[in-house]
């Protein structure tokens, strides 16, 4: 018996929600008293026998150039075969966009029950028992898994990554009897220069309140300053100010930063499911009655672009830059 963790790559490097979910998944083989271990799928340009140091012994690569991108019925295939071959029990996930894609289909074909949106360790007392979110993130409730195969997809942000800094995981080739991936990647538009959403520690996002594509300057200048990632709401995204890719909510990317900056930003039902996980919610809103308020940590009442530039003034006097 083993907990087996999927280690999420990107052009062969480790996602953060990746090294999340490998101390979690070593914790969750802790507690149980039986061993972790990790599996990946594709090149690896990054050494994944230094993620022996988050606690992992052993690491299962399917080194084959052909799973670069996610084929989610392909991972699904390949993951089964490690789990049956390793005699995995527990299977980890983060829940981001490949573990959403790959875990549903997994638990169906191991049969296994699945929580996605874990956010604590499991409760081992009383059988096997898992926190998640529900209601867009509104509540908690607590799941009770009671097949031989259990799936846990966790929430990225809800577990902090533990490294001892030391320790070095087996990594041992697997042969797939799976078919190749049947996904034909044509092309891969990348964004240069900015932090990943999906990754960012601070968020800085803005909505209507910004009048125009044109003022948008001032985000990206305090986002710079903060090192942060830049978002947007969706009516912004649909007028074209800014790109797709920045929209959060509940039809965007779901996110949990641990400082989120909302600017302009009402505070739709629809915008705080995906982002009510943030650890730290400021919200910069001229209108005392926006919802956002309601959920915010810490608030400020005043225009955007009065409260901004003096914001963005005051950093760079505390981080000495002219």
């Amino acid at each position: 018996m083993s907990v087996l963790i999927f280690i999420d790559q990107s052009e062969g490097h480790i996602k953060k929600a990746s090294l999340e979910a490998l101390s979690y998944g070593v914790k969750v083989a802790e507690n149980l008293g039986v061993g972790a271990e990790g599996v990946a799928l594709g090149s690896a340009s990054e050494d994944l026998a230094a993620l022996g140091q988050y606690g992992v012994k052993k690491i299962y690569h399917v080194n084959k150039a052909t799973f670069n991108h996610l084929d989610a019925q392909a991972f699904t295939s390949v993951i089964a075969e490690v789990a049956q071959s390793s005699g995995a029990k527990v299977i980890i996930f983060s829940n981001n966009v490949d573990g959403k894609a790959i875990a549903p289909g997994l638990s169906v074909k191991l049969k296994a029950a699945l929580v996605s949106g874990a956010v604590a360790l499991p409760d081992t007392a009383n059988g096997f028992v898992v926190k998640k979110t529900v209601f867009s993130g509104k509540a908690f409730a607590n799941i009770s898994l009671n097949t031989d195969v259990k799936i846990i997809a966790l929430n990225p942000n809800s577990y902090p990554v533990s490294a001892t800094g030391s320790g070095t995981a087996e990594v041992v080739s697997f042969d797939v009897k799976t078919d190749a991936t049947k996904v034909k990647v044509t092309a891969v538009n990348k964004v240069e220069g900015e932090v990943p959403l999906s990754e960012a520690d601070i968020v800085v996002s803005g909505g209507r309140g910004l009048k125009g594509p044109e003022n948008w300057g001032m985000i990206e200048e305090l986002a710079k300053l903060l090192g942060a990632a830049t978002a947007c709401s969706r009516p912004v995204a649909d007028a074209h100010w800014r790109p797709h890719h920045e929209h959060v909510g509940q039809t965007g990317l779901a996110i949990a930063p641990n400082l989120y900056i909302a600017i302009g930003i009402s505070g739709a039902i629809q915008h705080l499911a995906g982002v009510n996980r943030s650890k730290t919610i400021v919200v910069i809103n001229k209108d005392p009655e926006a919802p956002f308020f309601k959920a915010a940590d810490y608030g400020i009442v005043g225009d955007a672009f009065g409260v901004v530039p003096k914001l963005i003034e005051e950093i760079k006097k505390v981080k000495g830059v002219a």
